[in-house]
């Protein structure tokens, strides 16, 4: 059965360029290829883009094969550098860090999970701290990398990896592949939008210079701003300040001083908390604050003081608000990225939510008309993410020991989304975590942050007592050696980079040794 010819999208118009828009345009005339339908991206050169966020997770990986696009290649036009996940510093106690990787804690022992066997041998004198038990995390604080195993028989493919780059060079990297598909670009800046008057769908824009635009699908990739989706339809705006408290930051460039890592920093300041994310030719930094507890100039301040290397750029203050539109498709307009909604960039979800809609699109796509139920499936779908990721930033806040600022003993104190506190209560009592047909962070996080941050369960799966304690610590005695071969194995990370990605001589550009 096929789409009746009259009810068949035949234009789809992308209202802003930037990561989002270009991301959009990239997979749609990748996937709808063959269906006739023109795509078209409007956006104005005197309308800027955020253009801080520099730091991805795996499934951006997923996003980059299912285009075709070559990985080492990426990685050079881009600068990328590889990240197997985010060190925390100082979230528990002052003084304390930890790494949410990208990778799995130990491996099948008996019946129970990894952790659970961890948990019933964590006083033995041969337990190691949780995070040994992690490749990933043993490659990043060793500094090397190479890529996970074929094998999923093999310790060495129990990982995953992500990039560091630079997001304005991606989306100028999927500029130039979309418009090879046929993606025609549009300067321009839309003043008005013409809406049907018995559906409330828009029908056309028109632009600064006269110009009109008509379109059967709208794409809202515009920014906080919201041009169709909110200025037009006004949707509405779920507001969640209430929940994460952070509502500006500061964001600068520096020289690279600090070995390349391959992973994020993320350390906890007395208001908020600061980013390190390593290229190949910068370090990214910022600070993510909450204006109730310091100032913007003293919040500068700090994170300036706190640099490794020279500033590259002055620093570019952002103001946000927690949240997303009540509804991301409203009518024939879909909003994806900031448009749809924001989340601070913790734990770098900002470019997977816009895949995650991208994708949802991609699978509900619509016939003119945009029926009622597409769009019902797709808002619970994005929902559901998003509240799964807010719960999940939450945690960080709410499992925080420090004692000297009031922003953290506030965020210990203050009452959780029941959705939070039912998780947080289910690992406290016998180390349960959520597991999730669908959605990001998968039990591997949840562990890493209720571990990394001191949250331990009152008692432990019964079933890890089967297992002889002599057995059991032979066990994690073998886990620990062969992950220390393996690791020992790889290159390091500016090696790796040097050989498969770099965007030039990095040695040159001030890639300090390992």
């Amino acid at each position: 059965m096929t789409q009746p010819a009259d009810n068949r999208v035949r234009s789809i118009v992308i209202v802003g360029g930037g990561t989002a828009g270009w991301m959009t345009a990239a997979a749609l005339a990748s996937r709808l290829d063959g269906l006739g339908c023109e795509i078209t991206l409007v956006e104005s050169a005197e309308i800027g883009t955020v253009g801080v966020g520099e730091a991805t997770l795996p499934n951006i990986r997923a996003f980059n094969r299912m285009l075709g696009i070559d990985e080492a290649e990426l990685m050079a036009r881009t600068s990328a550098t590889i990240k197997l996940g985010i060190e925390f510093c100082d979230w528990g106690q002052v003084g304390d860090s930890y790494i949410h990787p990208f990778g799995d804690f130990g491996d099948a022992i008996g019946a129970a999970d990894f952790h659970q066997y961890w948990l019933q041998q964590r006083d033995a004198e041969n337990t190691k701290d949780f995070g040994d038990y992690c490749l990933a995390i043993r490659a990043a604080k060793a500094g090397r990398f190479d890529l996970p195993a074929p094998n999923p028989a093999s310790r060495r493919h129990a990982f995953a990896y992500a990039f560091q780059f630079d997001a304005s060079l991606y989306g100028a990297f999927l500029a130039d592949y979309a418009q090879a598909r046929g993606v025609q670009r549009i300067e321009g800046k839309i003043t008005d939008a013409r809406c049907d008057g018995e559906t409330g769908f828009v029908r056309s824009v028109m632009l600064e210079d006269g110009r009109k635009m008509e379109g059967d699908l709208w794409i809202d990739c515009s920014g906080f701003r919201g041009l169709l989706i909110e200025q037009h339809l006004q949707t509405g705006y779920d507001d969640w300040s209430e929940y994460l408290w952070s509502n500006r930051a500061w964001a600068v460039p520096c020289e690279t001083v600090a070995p390349v890592h391959p992973y994020t920093r993320a350390t906890a300041r007395e208001a908020g908390w600061q980013w390190r994310i390593p290229l190949q030719h910068r370090v990214g930094n910022g600070l993510v604050y909450c204006d109730r507890y310091i100032d913007d100039q003293a919040a500068v301040d700090l994170l300036m003081a706190n640099l490794e290397g020279e500033a590259l750029a002055d620093p570019k203050q952002l103001f946000f608000k927690t949240g997303k539109r009540r509804k991301l498709w409203n009518r024939n307009v879909v909003a994806i990225g900031l448009s749809g909604g924001f989340l601070e960039p913790l734990e770098s979800t900002s470019i997977d939510l816009i895949q995650n809609g991208i994708m949802n699109l991609i699978e509900l796509f619509p016939g003119r008309e945009c029926a009622e139920g597409d769009a019902g499936e797709y808002n619970r779908l994005m929902d559901l993410e998003f509240g799964r990721v807010r719960d999940f930033l939450m945690l960080h806040y709410a499992a925080n020991q420090r004692e000297e600022d009031d922003m953290w003993r506030e965020y210990r104190e203050m009452e959780l989304p029941d959705s939070l506190q039912a998780k947080i209560d289910a690992f406290r009592q016998r180390g349960l975590v959520p597991q999730y047909a669908n959605g990001l962070f998968q039990p591997p996080s949840w562990l890493s942050v209720f571990i990394g941050q001191n949250i331990f369960p009152e008692s432990y799966d019964p079933r890890a007592e089967t297992i002889p304690e002599k057995n059991l610590s032979a066990h994690f005695v073998e886990i620990d050696a062969d992950l220390e071969k393996l690791v020992a194995a790889m290159p390091e990370h500016r090696e790796f980079i040097e050989t498969y990605g770099a965007a030039f001589d990095a040695g040159a550009v001030g890639m300090p040794a390992q």
